[in-house]
């Protein structure tokens, strides 16, 4: 094996065997990610699915929401006092404050759910960049072993690799253009509307008489 490595491949060859095997060991009795999907299903099917929002509703409801959660309980307390009120809005006080408490109690679930989420997300993240680690101590190590006649087996493969890669950084491009085509302007079209600046008459031509002889 050649040992002839630059301090890059140095430092991404240290990156890849720090990589601890045992971090991606499931514990005992853990689910495996499709019993997790199939778990997520079952339970999303138990608590009913919602239509989902548009964004443009999304952010109509948390603007009210935003100007008018600080004044709920009082406006609750403005149910409660009136039998007029209460018959406008179609609902006493008790049953609004029975919707606040619910809504509370499904806070705690979004919250919880947003730290699980961000954990599966977090130890995933993990993972991919270990995968990326590795792929990237391989053809380090193997474009320098490749020098060697011995290794030309690995030309192949590292050529694969590398046009591979130039793909995903052409695709990242082609995804804003730098340099925008300029947009052709339109054809100027004569106004059939006449102009409403008044065009003064012309003056009639002058005809010199000729002298009789």
């Amino acid at each position: 094996m050649n040992t002839n490595l630059n301090p890059q491949e140095t430092k991404q060859q240290s990156q890849a065997t720090s990589v601890n095997p045992a971090a991606d060991t499931p514990l005992p009795g853990a689910p495996a990610p499709e019993q997790v999907v199939e778990q997520l299903r079952t339970l999303q099917q138990q608590i009913g699915e919602e239509t989902p929002l548009t964004q443009k509703q999304r952010n109509t409801y948390r603007d009210l929401i935003r100007t008018i959660d600080p004044s709920v309980q009082t406006s609750i307390s403005v149910i409660g006092a009136s039998d007029g009120v209460s018959q406008a809005v179609g609902q006493p006080a008790d049953q609004v404050r029975q919707k606040v408490d619910v809504s509370n109690r499904w806070t705690a679930v979004e919250d919880e759910l947003r730290v699980m989420l961000s954990s599966i997300s977090d130890a995933n993240l993990k993972r991919r960049y270990e995968i990326a680690l590795l792929s990237a101590q391989a053809y380090t190590i193997g474009s320098s072993l490749a020098r060697n006649p011995e290794n030309g087996g690995l030309k192949p493969h590292l050529k694969e690799i590398k046009r591979l890669r130039s793909l995903g950084g052409r695709k990242k491009g082609a995804s804003a253009p730098k340099n925008p085509a300029p947009e052709t302007p339109a054809p100027s079209v004569p106004s059939s509307t006449p102009s409403s600046t008044p065009v003064a008459p012309s003056a009639p031509a002058v005809t010199s008489a000729k002298p009789q002889s």
